[in-house]
């Protein structure tokens, strides 16, 4: 059986500050909780904001986390992406590969992508966003040795803007054999992009995650209706609804998971861990609610530090308890 996963997405380094109310986001107009897109002058402007504030920086970007995480559950992975000739660069590639991550990176003339998240009490994340060279794989860069020999390709949602790249990727994925998974990824881009997402879902796209908002945008329906309107189009619709678990819709069956109780820091990174999770079930042929469960346990556990850099043992922690989930 092919266990391996080639994902694509926007190779940004996550700059993630604390921040004690909402005050800076107002200031800012970016929405809570969303991802906002903005130009090299304004990201030098709150960068400059940020500068006296105690700082982490990781691997970041949706594809890349959960790829990341499908490496760390000790599945083959690969990235594509594009970074920039300069130090965040060099330090998305080694920081990946030391997790085991083959990167397939195209190096931009513009600089690194990076990501500046705004960590608020209730620890919701909002990110604002300078894509720099993460913009620059274009659709005559994709080649079909990319895609060969892998079981899964998995997207992320924030690359649906740029329509013949996504288009092209597919159509290369599906002449590999492989799977689509498509994390929706934020649910603002959902809404400007909704015909475009419909296209794809009924033509290439396998399984699809989603928020319970980006779910909403999309369909304008509740979490279990708009998951039976993603089943029409997919194999497998997963609607996340965060404290409350997941719903699995499933040829014509809906499976509700519940999440597991997490002290929550920081949500960065959950719903691609949780993605990462339910694929590493998947690719060994576990039920949709084993695959479930052990997306709930690693969303939970990412959510409980600070990025998306788990420490030793929780992932000791994390192991044994999908060992139990798949004797269940």
């Amino acid at each position: 059986m092919r266990t391996s996963v080639a994902g694509m997405g926007n190779a940004l380094m996550d700059i993630l500050v604390k921040i004690d109310s909402d005050d800076i986001l107002n200031r800012l107009e970016l929405p809570k909780g969303s991802m906002t897109l903005i130009d090299k002058e304004k990201s030098f402007q709150i960068l400059e904001l940020v500068r006296s504030m105690p700082k982490s920086y990781t691997p970041g970007g949706s594809a890349a986390n959960t790829i990341r995480g499908i490496a760390a559950l000790k599945n083959p992975a690969t990235f594509i992406g594009s970074v920039g000739n300069d130090e965040l660069g060099k330090m998305f590639r080694e920081s990946i590969a030391e997790e085991n991550v083959d990167p397939v990176l195209l190096t931009g003339s513009q600089p690194t992508g990076y990501a500046i998240g705004f960590i608020t009490p209730d620890s919701e994340r909002t990110f604002a966003t300078y894509l720099g060279a993460a913009t620059e794989i274009s659709p005559d860069k994709l080649k079909e040795e990319m895609f060969a020999g892998h079981k899964v390709f998995h997207i992320e949602g924030y690359l649906i803007i740029d329509h013949p790249l996504i288009l092209k990727a597919l159509e290369l994925a599906k002449k590999a054999g492989l799977e689509v998974s498509y994390d929706m990824a934020s649910y603002n881009v959902v809404k400007d992009n909704r015909e475009f997402i419909r296209k794809i879902l009924a033509e290439y796209v396998d399984i699809v995650f989603a928020n319970e908002e980006e779910a909403r945008a999309f369909s304008g329906k509740d979490p279990e209706k708009a998951a039976e309107d993603l089943g029409r189009y997919c194999k497998i619709a997963v609607v996340k609804t965060g404290a409350s678990g997941s719903l699995i819709r499933m040829e014509k069956e809906n499976y509700m998971v519940k999440a597991i109780e997490a002290k929550s820091v920081d949500t960065t990174g959950a719903g691609d861990l949780y993605a990462a999770g339910f694929l590493h079930g998947y690719l060994r042929g576990m039920l949709p609610e084993q695959c479930g469960k052990i997306g709930s346990l690693m969303g939970g556990k990412v959510i409980e530090t600070i990025g998306t850099k788990m420490s030793t043992s929780t992932w000791d922690e994390i192991f044994r308890q999908i060992r139990q989930i798949s004797e269940d």
